[in-house]
């Protein structure tokens, strides 16, 4: 897992761990951080497939303009992953060529 826990501003930040899974599989996320960040965090960074030729896409603007990281999150399609906020036993999955 890749994070800044100690920023030369900020200090130290120590955050409350907290379980997701993501296609089947449990990752570790710091409460309060997106669900692009705790999965870019642990190595992943492919969140759905496009709809036409069925192309990997992950992370684009991390602003929720783009539309690009869209998830399922339990049972909810088409989620912002770079605005959403983890939250414990989150389960999210990856689209597969589903449209808005």
């Amino acid at each position: 897992m890749v994070r800044i826990n100690e920023h030369p501003i900020l200090g130290k930040q120590e955050k409350k761990t907290v379980t997701l899974t993501y296609n089947g599989v449990d990752y570790e996320a710091n409460e309060g951080e997106s669900i692009a960040a705790a999965l870019l965090a642990n190595g992943i960074r492919i969140l759905r497939y496009s709809e036409k030729g069925h192309e990997p896409r992950g992370i684009y603007c991390g602003i929720g303009h783009c539309y690009e990281c869209r998830v399922n999150v339990d049972g909810d399609r088409s989620v912002r992953a770079c605005i959403t906020s983890v939250k414990d036993g989150m389960r999210v999955r990856a689209q597969s060529g589903e449209i808005l």
